[in-house]
């Protein structure tokens, strides 16, 4: 039993919000000082620098040495042009590609948005989906609680964050520029392939230091079963990103 005109006019949107975390201690780059001057981000050899007294500051370039990151258990140094001395956190959704149409029981809907984040001068972020699955009236679509096979004629809604092939939808996350500065990585229940999953308020993934920009594909399935009731469905979804100190 076919049930057409399902998503036929539905508004399915991925919204952005960011929650900072306030009272967090300062961070400061400023490693060279003394009564008259300040060096902020020392560099050797090549780079930028900023060299200031009471009255005058001075920044001065002659190129970059090398770039990249040092590490240890404690401690984490990167290499490069001088940035900000501020903490920055910053989060760009992307609305993706929908394959929703008209639903029936003899296939899989999806929908896709990108994440973009990145978080510079903190201990790491956190990123969670809010809100409820898409809903008609009284009757909303079964969320699946656990990582799921999707199949299609059984009524499900569920998304993770990685490359699938049953259905061909979505892509495992991207470090921009490389994975030597972006560390972003999904969290255990969204990160299978094929198996689908949405709790409200779950986080989807993290990154457990600074990081520079990881790009996530957030990929969402529909199925619907015979006795699914047609109609409008929506639904409404939040990408919250909080960074740790």
């Amino acid at each position: 039993m076919q049930r057409q005109g399902l998503w036929r006019y539905s508004r399915y949107m991925l919204l952005a919000a960011v929650i900072a975390v306030f009272g967090a201690p300062a961070a400061f780059a400023q490693t060279s000082s003394s009564t008259h001057y300040s060096v902020t981000e020392t560099q050797f050899n090549a780079g930028q620098m900023n060299s200031c007294s009471g009255n005058y500051c001075a920044k001065a370039s002659i190129g970059d040495a090398g770039t990249g990151t040092s590490d240890a258990a404690n401690y984490l140094a990167s290499f490069g042009s001088v940035t900000t001395d501020q903490p920055t956190l910053e989060m760009i959704v992307d609305p993706g590609t929908s394959n929703l149409g008209d639903l029936d029981t003899t296939h899989t809907a999806t929908k896709t948005a990108i994440v973009r984040v990145l978080s510079y001068l903190s201990d790491g972020y956190t990123l969670q989906i809010t809100g409820d699955p898409p809903k008609y009236g009284s009757h909303t679509l079964t969320a699946l609680a656990s990582p799921t096979a999707s199949y299609a004629g059984t009524e499900q809604f569920g998304m993770n964050v990685v490359a699938n092939t049953s259905p061909s939808v979505g892509s495992d996350p991207q470090q921009i520029p490389d994975g030597q500065t972006s560390f972003g990585v999904v969290n255990s229940g969204y990160d299978t392939a094929n198996h689908f999953k949405y709790v409200n308020g779950d986080t989807v993934a993290h990154s457990s230091t600074q990081s520079g920009r990881t790009d996530y594909m957030i990929s969402m399935i529909v199925n619907i079963s015979n006795l699914t009731p047609a109609g409008h469905y929506t639904g409404d979804f939040s990408a919250v990103v909080t960074p740790t100190y």
